[in-house]
């Protein structure tokens, strides 16, 4: 995922693309508790992929609102 196409986004689509990935994280520390766990490169992806979309939410967010 790029910075560029996530910026492109609504925040409704970042937020819903943000439970999907929690939702995938979940899954993926499920399968590597039990062992079948293939790719484990993905978990990090994951992680950083949800790093990210949190990152540009907080970013529009201070945007929005005036400093005081």
């Amino acid at each position: 995922m790029k910075t560029e196409d996530v910026r492109a986004k609504s925040d409704d689509e970042i937020k819903e693309q943000l439970l999907d990935l929690h939702k995938e994280a979940f899954n993926l520390r499920f399968q590597a508790a039990s062992g079948q766990l293939e790719n484990t490169a993905r978990v990090r992806a994951v992680r950083r992929d949800i790093g990210r979309l949190k990152t540009i939410l907080n970013e529009r967010h201070r945007e929005a609102v005036p400093a005081s």
